[in-house]
């Protein structure tokens, strides 16, 4: 059984809750991410931020063309709070099967509530590149 540890990065460049969104948004494009964890003081996923969730914002800003609009939105107003994360000691098989049902694109994975490493779809295809090149 190959384990998440395997195949997650465990260096997750987060949010920490607070952040002016705009800051958030530049980690996303600076790492060109599709979704960025939002963690609290100790470490815990709250949210996540995700290239949905800030089209959101460009809705918002239509017709703002210097952004104003933005001035003052923290992740907390447009990341989507209901996240799904994946226990650190569960199977590659059981996060595929997660990333499968479910439409993201990313998973944040925790242990004792809290973030240790994210994969996603990318990373585990990489993986089973490198299974196949051996």
């Amino acid at each position: 059984m190959v384990g998440i540890a395997q195949v997650m990065k465990t260096n997750v460049v987060t949010a920490e809750k607070g952040t002016p969104v705009i800051e958030a948004i530049r980690k996303l494009v600076k790492h060109s991410f599709s979704g960025l964890p939002v963690v609290d003081r100790d470490n815990r996923v709250v949210g996540i931020l995700t290239e949905k969730d800030v089209l959101s914002l460009a809705i918002r800003v239509d017709g703002d063309p210097d952004g104003s609009d933005a001035t003052g939105l923290r992740v907390e107003d447009l990341m989507t709070k209901e996240v799904v994360t994946v226990e650190a000691g569960e199977s590659v098989t059981a996060l595929c099967n997660c990333l499968i049902k479910n439409q993201f694109r990313r998973v944040p994975i925790v242990a004792n509530g809290k973030l240790v490493g994210i994969v996603s779809r990318r990373d585990i295809i990489a993986h089973i590149l490198n299974l196949h090149k051996q």
